[in-house]
């Protein structure tokens, strides 16, 4: 197979061919094969992919980074990216390896993936090496999202359940089958305030339950989405003033004059000036009472000052019965 071809996929041309024919070589066709190259890469592959997610994701902490980090960079994802460019078919095997297919296994096609990274690195630098692996991992990137990346499905099904105050599932072995050295098992997941039951098969009680799990969370995701929203209920009008802290009058509440017993009466210099501000005083008018009869109100206490202040200013006059005092003079001598 023509090797510009994969060399053109992965955006890089070798200056030493011998580097990527050793890295595309495997253990069971010669001596000289890929898996000091493999170690190599590995390790750069780590490097620039943290990197990659510390520049992108500037708000997540380091348990969530090494967890995306630790996804993108494992043998199923490597797989995915080979067969994204045929590296299949650019593979140097042994006659044994051929017939048992092996050219179609994950981890021979992830091994070589991780050597062509450090082929590259040994053949152009880190920087070559590090282009290569971004353009192979942005689009990826674009794709994944970093708070659920990498987390099973148990995990995702009780974090959304918590995150609508559900209470947590339940698992229940249903039934085994199969010989005791290949049993499969069915497990059943329960979210019985959604009443959502559903079944999941695995060749463990673990990967049982993880089947169950994702299609649970499947099941609760579609309820939500297709229970719309309770509407609020609007609060009362008049509680909502009374909250704000605004005056509200009531429909049934009398007619109520306006005060003018607050604003303390000016000091009066002279009588004139008493008398002046106690006839502006307006006097308050009779209004009805609480329980319909009429009442007279009480005069304005600016009025009652006012009267007060003339009384105090107004010499006191003598009483008209009162017999005047006379002098008498002695008839006598």
């Amino acid at each position: 197979m023509d090797l510009m071809l994969l060399q053109n996929r992965l955006g890089h041309t070798f200056k030493d061919a011998t580097l990527l024919q050793q890295a595309l070589t495997h253990r069971s066709h010669s001596t000289l094969h890929n898996e000091r190259l493999e170690f190599l890469g590995d390790s750069i592959l780590n490097c620039v992919v943290a990197s990659l997610l510390f520049d992108r994701y500037t708000k997540i902490d380091e348990g969530d980074l090494s967890r995306v980090r630790a996804n993108l960079v494992k043998q199923q994802s490597l797989y995915e990216i080979a067969q994204r460019l045929e590296l299949s078919q650019f593979l140097r095997l042994g006659e044994g390896e051929l017939k048992s297919g092996g050219f179609r296994r994950p981890s021979i096609l992830a091994d070589t993936l991780e050597a062509l990274f450090g082929a590259i690195f040994l053949d152009a630098g880190f920087d070559a090496a590090r282009d290569v692996i971004r353009a192979l991992y942005i689009p990826i990137l674009d794709t994944v999202d970093p708070k659920t990346l990498g987390k099973d499905a148990k995990t995702l099904l009780q974090e959304y359940l918590q995150g609508k105050k559900i209470a947590l599932p339940q698992y229940n072995v249903v039934a085994t089958h199969g010989a005791a050295h290949n049993q499969e098992f069915e497990i059943e997941c329960l979210v019985p305030k959604l009443d959502i039951q559903v079944f999941g098969n695995g060749g463990s009680r673990r990967a049982g339950e993880q089947a169950a799990a994702k299609l649970a969370l499947e099941a609760v995701q579609k309820a939500f989405v297709k229970a719309p929203a309770a509407p609020r209920k609007a609060k009362p009008r008049t509680a909502q003033l009374k909250l704000s802290g605004i005056a509200t009058i009531q429909p049934d509440a009398p007619d109520a004059a306006p005060d003018d017993a607050a604003k303390p009466a000016a000091p009066a210099k002279d009588k004139g000036l008493v008398e002046v501000a106690a006839a502006k005083a307006p006097a308050k008018a009779h209004v009805p009472a609480a329980n319909g009869s009429a009442e007279a109100a009480a005069p304005s206490k600016a009025a009652s000052q006012a009267a007060e202040t003339a009384a105090a200013a107004t010499p006191a006059a003598a009483p008209s019965n009162a017999t005047p005092h006379t002098t008498s003079k002695s008839k006598t001598a």
